[in-house]
């Protein structure tokens, strides 16, 4: 466990000077973060500009500081652990979006692990997110086995897809509009305004934050460096405007059979979705299209002569959930059917343990915590992080059941539940953070 006579932790924004070099400490905890996940160093032009995207972020960070260190090894300027959070916003199905407490940027030294460090800044994490009254927290893991014993739980999932564009890919109707060439460099302008009409539209959606833009427009890959090889393309409705787009890379002329791969999708609505990839399957020389983030529910294959042409290589978790405030994130949900059901929520943290009534009427949730637990009989018991899989409705609480993660108590406890939690729409993301 932590011994604070080891370590100091420091909490501080991302800063930039006025000269537009990036604070020391901002920088020393960017090059430990990046370091944390095997990414190749930085130089200095594109750590200014790596931090200059946290600080429009409004990341705070946190650093671990060893106190001591050998002679030769990193010195006590560079953390040994990095943690932050920004503030967001996620589509919970409601006519407004929810704003969120998001973590990210975790990582702790391999020569420091197993001493606690993690527990004490995730812990004191999400007091500090209760004190400023976020009802949830979220966060996309680099490994799935870390964050449910903190009460997060998967909420939402996106597949990574094959798609054969060879002569087989036809659709079965011609999607409207049309799909243009463009810069990819524009998208960094017109980009934001549409994802905010997907953001608007599909439940688990979390908005973009300034990394985003820099990739999908070829300004910045993986690394930091200017990529010229990305490509892009928009798709335009029928009165003109612009309702989705596309930025892709070819995959090179040694990769057969030859492939483009998805940077980034986004479309405002089905028919901008299908039209893109009516797009995507006309691009000359090349048969295969990947990506990896497609959704679990998707039209597309569904939309082709041959469905068969849609491969499915992994299904990964997505977005995770953490409810710190019961009453206020059920009330802040979008419904479809009324009725009520009462949930025995047990959390180690605390936040959202309690009996809850969840009422709703006219497509509008209400919550009453039940002072004793014996005012009404639970229909189903959960814990902090199936909670948090169940917010959105992308879990059926029947598979949860059955994986003996939620128990019933009533009988059709269950079936009451899955009624009330049907999302409004199929639950979809495309921001990793």
């Amino acid at each position: 466990m932590v011994s604070h006579d080891e370590y100091d932790f420091r909490t501080f924004p991302a800063a930039v000077a006025e000269d537009g070099t990036p604070d020391p400490a901002s920088a020393a905890w960017l090059q430990a973060e990046t370091r944390g996940f095997h990414d190749p160093r930085k130089s200095e032009t594109v750590l200014a500009r790596s931090v200059e995207r946290l600080t429009a972020d409004g990341r705070r960070l946190t650093g671990v500081y060893a106190r001591t260190a050998p002679t030769g090894a990193l010195g006590v300027e560079v953390p040994v652990a990095t943690f932050a959070w920004f503030p967001g916003t996620l589509n919970t199905g409601a006519a407004a979006p929810l704003d969120v407490h998001l973590v990210s940027n975790v990582t702790v030294r391999p020569t420091h692990r197993r001493r606690g460090l993690l527990r004490t800044l995730m812990t004191a994490d999400l007091q500090q997110a209760v004190d400023d009254g976020y009802a949830l927290a979220g966060l996309t893991a680099s490994e799935a086995g870390i964050y449910r014993r903190f009460g997060f739980g998967e909420a939402t999932w996106v597949r990574h897809v094959t798609v054969t564009t060879d002569s087989r890919f036809r659709m079965l109707g011609e999607p409207r509009g049309r799909a243009e060439l463009i810069e990819a460099a524009t998208l960094r302008t017109i980009g934001p305004e549409i994802f905010a009409r997907f953001h608007a539209t599909h439940p688990g959606s979390i908005d973009r934050h300034a990394k985003y833009w820099d990739r999908a427009a070829g300004l910045a890959d993986d690394k930091g460096e200017p990529d010229d090889a990305v490509h892009a393309a928009v798709h335009y409705d029928e009165s003109g405007a612009i309702d989705g787009y596309v930025a892709y890379k070819f995959q090179g002329w040694e990769k057969e059979p030859f492939t483009l791969g998805i940077i980034d999708l986004v479309a405002a609505d089905d028919e901008a979705y299908l039209g893109l990839w009516d797009f995507l399957g006309s691009v000359d020389l090349v048969e295969r299209v990947e990506w990896e983030f497609a959704p679990l529910e998707d039209p597309l294959p569904f939309a082709l002569t041959d469905s068969r042409l849609v491969k499915t290589t992994f299904v990964e978790d997505w977005l995770w959930l953490r409810v710190l405030d019961v009453e206020r994130a059920f009330a802040a949900r979008g419904y479809l059917n009324d009725g009520e059901a009462v949930l025995d929520v047990t959390d180690a943290l605390g936040y959202a343990a309690g009996t809850f009534r969840l009422r709703v009427a006219g497509g509008v949730g209400s919550v009453e915590r039940l002072e004793r637990r014996d005012d009404a009989a639970p229909d189903v018991v959960v814990d902090a992080s199936a909670l948090g899989s169940l917010y959105l409705g992308g879990v059926d609480p029947r598979v949860l059941a059955a994986a003996g993660r939620l128990e019933e108590r009533a009988a059709g406890g269950v079936q009451r539940l899955r009624s009330l939690l049907a999302p409004v729409a199929p639950v979809y993301g495309v921001t990793h953070f």
